[in-house]
């Protein structure tokens, strides 16, 4: 089974990236729990949480709130296991797991600024971990591939699964560019969310609210698949 959790903070500790908005799976869901946060019956295992369990949790979070917040004939929220696999699903742990890591790369690649150095740094970091070959050489085909907006939509199969790709893309980066937010406006068109949820992911992250979109919409929403590096 793939250790998500080591390749997530490989990523995210990585001083030559902008993966600065996660402070480690078991602090951002200790955090979510602390501030009220919607998981529930995972409170007493906050320690042990990893990264598929705490941007899970964040994605449930908002999407409560977003369902709390709608008058009339709301939208309903989907389970909490549709978020957070059980912990004896190995294989939805790892798929989810690769969907949200895939993301986070993507991500970080809408301003371009993942260079060779910064793949070998990323990469060495990885080396000094207690991961396989094959571990390994996953992240380093996903840090090399194009960006590709496509793939990571296509992987959104449920409604939970689309707010978690936005929620894993929105921590990953620090959204401070044109491109970013660009990238970011254009993955919640693709997944067709709902912009009161995408505030709600926002709020939920501690990030700032998406300001509305001025035309034209970015380029990632007309480009091929793959076409944008």
């Amino acid at each position: 089974m793939f250790n998500i959790d080591q390749i997530v903070k490989a990523l995210q500790n990585d001083p030559n990236t902008k993966r600065t908005a996660i402070t480690g799976a078991a602090g951002l869901a200790a955090g979510m729990l602390l501030s009220g946060g919607g998981l529930g019956k995972l409170a007493g295992n906050a320690v042990k949480i990893g990264a598929v369990a705490a941007v899970g949790g964040l994605a449930y979070n908002a999407w409560q709130n977003y369902q709390n917040n709608q008058s009339g004939a709301a939208p309903q929220a989907p389970a909490q296991d549709a978020f957070i696999p059980a912990a004896s699903d190995s294989h939805a742990q790892e798929e989810l797991g690769k969907t949200l890591v895939r993301a986070m790369i993507a991500a970080a690649k809408a301003d371009g600024r993942i260079d060779a150095d910064e793949k070998e740094a990323i990469f060495g970091k990885l080396e000094t971990m207690q991961l396989s070959s094959e571990e390994k050489a996953w992240v380093f085909d996903e840090l090399s591939s194009p960006l590709d907006i496509n793939a990571v939509v296509a992987r959104a199969d449920t409604s939970a699964h689309a707010a978690e790709i936005y929620a894993a893309s929105l921590v990953a980066i620090t959204a401070d560019t044109a491109s970013e937010r660009a990238y970011l406006d254009a993955l919640a068109s693709k997944l067709k969310l709902a912009p009161e949820l995408v505030t709600e992911i926002h709020k939920s992250a501690g990030e700032k609210a998406p300001e509305p979109a001025a035309a034209p919409a970015s380029p990632y929403a007309y480009t091929p698949s793959g076409s944008n590096v």
